[in-house]
C-alpha cells in the first residue's frame, strides 16, 4: 500500500513539475512579444531626449503626439502603405495564378519532365537566397526593372517554390476521377483548371494568402535593394529614413511603427478565425 502511495504521490509531483515548466515557458513566451511592443509603445510618446537619458520603461512626462505626426508626413508612411498594398496585391495574385498551374502540372502529370522539375525546384530550394543576389540583380537591371515597383511583384512571383508545394499537397486530395469525369463531358485541361482545380483550392489559396501577406508586408531586404528611390518606399523602408550615419530618432519610428502596426492589427482581429482555420488545414494532409 504505501509502494502505491508513493507512486501516486510521485506522480503528481511529476505532473505539476511539468505543468509549472510548461507555463513558465508559455509565459516567457509570451513576454518575448509584449515586452518589445511595450518599449515601442511608451518610447513613441517620448521627445528625443528623453528617450536617449530616461529608461525604456520609463514614461513621457509629456505625451507627444507629434512624433506620429513626423512619422506620417516626413516618412511618407501613407504612400508607402500605397505602395505596399500595390504590391500585395500584384504579387498575391500572380503568385494564385502561376503557384496553382504549375502544381496543376506536376501533380497532374507524373512524366520524366514534371519529376525533373520537382527535382530543380527541391534543389532550388534548399539554397540561401543571399548566395544567388548577384545574379538575380543583374537580370533585374537587364529586364529595366530596377528602381521600380514591379520588381519585387516579380521576385516575389517567381520565388515563391513553397507555395507550390503548398498547392500540391492539396491537389492530391482531390481525386483523378473529377478530371475524368469532366474530359467525358468535353472540358479540356483549361476547362478543368478554371472550373474544377481552382475553386476546389481555395482553402490552399487562403492558406498561401496569409503566409504571403506576413513575408512581404515585413520585407525590408527585397524593397529597399531594388527601389532606393524615396517616392517608392513599402511601409518597412520608410521608416528607414530616420535613420542616420550617426544617430537615429527612435521616437519617430517607434511612431511609424506604430502607424504600420494598425492595419495589419486591424485586418488580424477582423480575420483571425478565418486566419486560424485556412493555417491549420494547410498544414494538415487528409
Amino acid at each position: 500500500m504505501e509502494t502505491k502511495a508513493n507512486k501516486k504521490s510521485s506522480g503528481k509531483f511529476t505532473r505539476a513539475v511539468f505543468q509549472a515548466l510548461k507555463y513558465a515557458v508559455l509565459i516567457f513566451c509570451c513576454l518575448l512579444v509584449i515586452v518589445p511592443l511595450v518599449v515601442v509603445l511608451i518610447g513613441a510618446f517620448k521627445t528625443h531626449d528623453e528617450y536617449i537619458s530616461t529608461g525604456v520603461f520609463d514614461l513621457p512626462s509629456v505625451p507627444q503626439f507629434e512624433n506620429f505626426k513626423i512619422a506620417f508626413i516626413n516618412g511618407r508612411v501613407m504612400q508607402g502603405l500605397v505602395n505596399t498594398i500595390i504590391i500585395l496585391a500584384v504579387s498575391c495574385f500572380g503568385t494564385i495564378i502561376t503557384g496553382t498551374m504549375t502544381a496543376f502540372v506536376l501533380q497532374r502529370f507524373r512524366t520524366i519532365f514534371t519529376r525533373g522539375v520537382k527535382a530543380v525546384f527541391l534543389f532550388a530550394s534548399l539554397l540561401p537566397n543571399i548566395s544567388m543576389q548577384v545574379t538575380v540583380f543583374q537580370i533585374v537591371s537587364k529586364l529595366g526593372l530596377y528602381d521600380s515597383l514591379a520588381a519585387p511583384c516579380v521576385l516575389y512571383i517567381g520565388t515563391d517554390i513553397i507555395s507550390i508545394y503548398i498547392f500540391m499537397q492539396f491537389l492530391d486530395n482531390i481525386s483523378l476521377s473529377l478530371d475524368e469525369s469532366a474530359f467525358l463531358d468535353g472540358a479540356g485541361y483549361p476547362r478543368i483548371y478554371w472550373s474544377i482545380i481552382l475553386p476546389l483550392l481555395r482553402p490552399a489559396i487562403a492558406t498561401v494568402l496569409v503566409i504571403k501577406f506576413v513575408s512581404i508586408y515585413n520585407d525590408f531586404y527585397t524593397p529597399n535593394l531594388y527601389m532606393p528611390s524615396r517616392e517608392l518606399g513599402v511601409v518597412s523602408t520608410a521608416l528607414y529614413r530616420f535613420i542616420g550615419p550617426y544617430s537615429a530618432q527612435w521616437e519617430i519610428i517607434f511612431a511609424g511603427i506604430i502607424i504600420c502596426i494598425i492595419p495589419t492589427l486591424i485586418i488580424f482581429l477582423c480575420l483571425q478565425k478565418s486566419i486560424y482555420s485556412n493555417l491549420v488545414t494547410g498544414s494538415v494532409k487528409e
